[in-house]
């Protein structure tokens, strides 16, 4: 048996080790996972023949659908379909985030603000949510606390985000780390507007109808695939 000395040394070992354990930065989960994602996605990108890494990437997420579809730079720069990733969570329903704790996905045209190597769920995307169209009509209907930290991450949970699984969220990071997250648009909608109408939603501000040809709009730009 171990006297209770040993016992005190090795929790002290433990814990000196817990505190000398340095956190993942962006370039350790590169060196990673680059490689293995690369492996994983070079049939998608020699179907697509697009080179790597992407000198840009979009990601389209519909929310009715539950799928979130790479788009990425072909040979002559035009946006060409890389990959569908299955949304294997997302909470709240359709019809954009109005505020803090109401567990509800946004719509809309995001930006990302960083990467988190150090996510509680594996890698994760943080969205520019609120970005100034969220905040204008917050600020015009009186809502001081629209919600923040909407994060694309790995895992299998949702409050608010897209989880994707954990592989999948080390292909988009990687994706976008490569490029530079300036590089990296992401557009929300409540439904695959290529191909659906938008949804009638009641109970929604006036303004949603607005958003939706917005994100229709900017959808014209990766053509609805044809299976």
């Amino acid at each position: 048996m171990r006297t209770a000395a040993a016992l005190i040394g090795l929790v002290s070992l433990t814990c000196l080790a817990c505190m000398n354990a340095r956190p993942h930065t962006i370039e350790s989960r590169l060196a990673q996972f680059e490689v293995p994602v690369r492996e994983r996605l070079a049939s998608a990108f020699q179907q697509a023949e697009a080179p790597w890494p992407p000198a840009r990437l979009t990601l389209l997420a519909f929310k009715g659908e539950r799928l979130l579809e790479a788009w990425v730079p072909g040979p002559d720069g035009a946006w060409v379909f890389l990959k569908t990733y299955p949304i294997l969570a997302a909470s709240g329903s359709l019809g954009p985030k109005l505020r803090e704790g109401d567990r509800q996905v946004p719509e809309g045209i995001y930006r990302i603000e960083y990467l988190n190597p150090n996510s509680r769920f594996h890698l994760s995307l943080k969205l520019d949510y609120p970005n100034a169209f969220d905040r204008a009509r917050a600020q015009e209907e009186g809502r001081t606390h629209p919600g923040s930290d909407i994060m694309i991450h790995g895992s299998d949970a949702s409050i608010g985000c897209l989880a994707m699984g954990d592989p999948a969220a080390e292909e988009l990071f990687v994706m976008a780390a490569r490029p530079g997250i300036e590089q990296v648009r992401v557009i929300i909608a409540p439904v695959d507007l290529r191909v659906r109408p938008a949804p009638v939603l009641e109970g929604h501000p006036p303004w949603t109808p607005g958003l939706y040809g917005q994100i229709q709009e900017a959808l014209r730009t990766y053509p609805a695939r044809r299976e």
